[in-house]
């Protein structure tokens, strides 16, 4: 029997990491390690001088923040589509009411 599992390695800045990641998430955690070197490597261009500590931060302070976007917009969608349905039906109305 093939395990679920898949023993990765992943590179973030300096540091090596190994994980145990479910077969069909692999590609997912080496996107989101890529992603965080990137903005790792964006705020070490930005402030040269701060700490490896401090960069980490600036990096997972955008990226919660960015989870958090991203989550609101989709507890929003479906409000947003009934908002749409309910505009069109306002505006069958009033087209219907203006022919009369």
């Amino acid at each position: 029997m093939i395990s679920d599992k898949q023993h990765i390695n992943l590179q973030l800045d300096a540091h090596s990491v190994g994980l145990d990641v479910p077969r069909e998430q692999e590609p997912n955690y080496r996107y989101a390690a890529d992603l965080l070197n990137n903005r790792y490597q964006y705020y070490l261009k930005l402030r040269p001088n701060a700490s490896a500590e401090q960069l980490w931060m600036y990096t997972a302070l955008e990226m919660a923040v960015s989870l958090q976007s991203d989550a609101r917009e989709k507890s929003l969608e479906p409000v947003e589509k009934e908002l749409q349905e309910l505009n069109k039906k306002i505006l069958t109305t009033i087209n219907n009411n203006d022919k009369q």
